[in-house]
C-alpha cells in the first residue's frame, strides 16, 4: 500500500433506530491501537428521540468521532452518499448500524489489504445459536443459510456475492459510482452497486472479515422488507438492468414456459399453510421462496 497525505480510513455509519454505542466504541479502540489515521462519522437518519439521545453521546468522547442528526429521513442510498461526501480520507469503510464486531483484528485486516484499485468486502455472519424468541427465527435462519458465506465461496462470484453491510472502497472509486438514489425504499441497493462495479471492471476482493448482524427482525417486519425489496427488484428488471438473482431466475422460467397464471392460481391453495410455516418455530425456507415468487409474479403482472 502506497501511503499518501490523505491515506487513512473514514468509517461511515448510517444510523436508524439502533443503539450503536458498543459498535462505535469497539471501532474506536481498534483504530487507536493501530495508530492508523481514521475518523468515525455517524449520520442519524431521523431516528426516534430515544435512540438519538443514546447515540449522540459518542461525539463527546473523542474528536475523531463525529455525530450528526438529520431531521428528515433520506433513505438508505442517500444517507450513504452524504456520508461519503463528509469523509476526509482516501478509504471509506461502510457498515450497517445493527452490526457487531467479532474479530479482534477487524480493522487491521482491512488496512492490510487496502488497494486503490480494489473494493474489499468482509462478509456477514449471524449468531450460532437459534433465537429463543420464535418471531426472530425466520430472519435468523435465512441469514445463516443464505447470507453467510466464506471468502473462498464469495470470490467465485465476486459481484453476485457483494453486500453493502461491511465493505471498504477507495473514495475515488466510490465517487464514480455512488448509491442509486432512485431506489427510495429498502432492497437491492447492493445488487445495483455490484452491477456498476462489474460494468466498470472494478475488482472486489472478498475477505473472511465479517460483522455479525445483530439486528434480527420479527417475521412480520422481515416479510414487509422482503416485499419492498421485491418491488425494487421488479423495478430494476423493468429498467433493463442485468440483475441476476435466484428469485428473478425462477420468475423468468415461469414466464418462459407460460406458467405464471398457473402458479398464481395454485398459490392461494397453499397460502394458509405457507403463512403458518413462516411464523412457526421451524420455518422452511422453501416456503419463503414460494412466498417471494408469488410477490414477484403478482408485481410483474401488474406491468404486463
Amino acid at each position: 500500500m502506497n501511503l499518501t497525505q490523505n491515506t487513512g480510513l473514514s468509517i461511515l455509519l448510517p444510523i436508524y433506530n439502533f443503539d450503536c454505542r458498543a459498535l462505535i466504541q469497539d471501532l474506536h479502540q481498534q483504530c487507536k491501537a493501530l495508530g492508523f489515521p481514521f475518523e468515525i462519522i455517524c449520520l442519524d437518519d431521523a431516528s426516534e428521540a430515544s435512540f438519538r439521545l443514546l447515540n449522540q453521546s459518542v461525539k463527546s468522547r473523542n474528536s475523531s468521532i463525529k455525530y450528526q442528526y438529520l431531521e428528515q429521513n433520506v433513505g438508505r442510498s442517500r444517507i450513504r452518499n452524504l456520508l461519503a461526501q463528509k469523509a476526509q480520507f482516501e478509504y471509506l469503510l461502510f457498515l450497517d448500524c445493527d452490526s457487531k464486531i467479532v474479530n479482534a483484528d477487524y480493522i487491521k485486516q482491512y488496512i492490510t489489504y487496502l488497494n486503490p484499485q480494489k473494493l474489499l468486502y468482509g462478509g456477514r455472519v449471524y449468531q450460532a445459536s437459534k433465537p429463543e424468541n420464535k418471531e426472530w427465527i425466520l430472519h435468523w435462519k435465512f441469514g445463516r443459510q443464505r447470507e453467510e458465506s466464506s471468502a473462498t465461496a464469495r470470490n467465485q462470484k465476486p459481484y453476485h456475492s457483494f453486500m453493502t453491510n461491511n465493505f471498504v472502497v477507495p473514495k475515488s472509486i466510490f465517487q464514480q459510482i455512488q448509491f442509486d438514489e432512485s431506489l427510495k425504499q429498502y432492497g437491492h441497493e447492493d445488487t445495483l452497486f455490484g452491477l456498476e462495479l462489474e460494468a466498470r471492471q472494478i475488482s472486489i476482493l472478498h475477505l473472511d472479515n465479517p460483522l455479525e448482524h445483530i439486528g434480527l427482525e420479527t417475521t412480520e417486519i422481515f416479510l414487509e422488507k422482503t416485499n419492498r425489496a421485491i418491488e425494487n427488484l421488479a423495478q430494476l428488471h423493468l429498467q433493463g438492468k442485468p440483475v441476476e438473482t435466484r428469485l428473478l431466475g425462477a420468475f423468468l422460467k415461469l414466464r418462459k414456459y407460460r406458467l405464471s397464471k398457473v402458479f398464481l392460481s395454485f398459490y392461494p391453495i397453499v397460502k394458509p399453510w405457507i403463512k403458518r410455516n413462516l411464523y412457526a418455530a421451524c420455518p422452511n425456507l422453501l416456503c419463503l421462496d414460494f412466498y417471494k415468487l408469488n410477490c414477484l409474479v403478482k408485481r410483474m403482472r401488474m406491468y404486463e
